[in-house]
């Protein structure tokens, strides 16, 4: 019987694939940052930024440009790469999730039936209804310092993690 990992040091990075590759949006402007509360989905129920699996033949701009569209009916502008999360699940899911900010939307975000937007001021971020990461690498996306992290996680709980952040160029 396979070991189910809970500690980085229990995974080799150098050969972990993931089950998926996904984005994340987070389009910030006015002191304000854009997030949804999903409906469907992993996470569903949660706030997060946009974002969902990437597409065979997309790359993770073309998908995190696409899934702010159909998530919340607005094209978001001024993208910019900005990170990295590696999850592994113990109930061995697993993704690798391009992080984007953006600097404008095209349009005003609507409700659809994946998610309800959410204008948030960048001093009230609901943390405490987000996954357990967010607290650890979102305030480094916002302070505009791009970063790399794992994580493993049981469910819901953030059972072990790692980042590396640098100020951005």
């Amino acid at each position: 019987m396979e070991t189910v990992p809970t500690k980085l040091n229990e995974i080799d990075w150098q050969t972990w694939q993931p089950v998926n590759h996904a984005t994340l949006v987070f389009v910030i402007r006015d002191s304000q940052v854009l997030l949804i509360r999903k409906r469907r989905g992993l996470g569903a129920g949660k706030i997060n930024g946009p974002g969902g699996k990437i597409d065979p033949g997309e790359t993770a701009l073309e998908c995190a440009v696409r899934e702010v569209e159909e998530e919340l009916l607005v094209t978001p502008t001024g993208l910019d790469q900005r990170g990295e999360l590696l999850f592994q699940f113990i109930d061995g899911y697993s993704i690798h999730v391009h992080v984007f900010t953006a600097t404008d939307c095209q349009g005003a975000p609507q409700k659809t039936d994946e998610a309800i937007p959410l204008w948030t001021d960048l001093d009230q971020i609901p943390y405490d209804e987000m996954w357990a990461d967010d607290r650890i690498w979102l305030p480094l996306m916002l302070a505009g310092q791009t970063f790399k992290g794992r994580f493993i996680f049981d469910d819901d709980a953030m059972l072990d993690h790692d980042l590396v952040s640098h100020p951005a160029n």
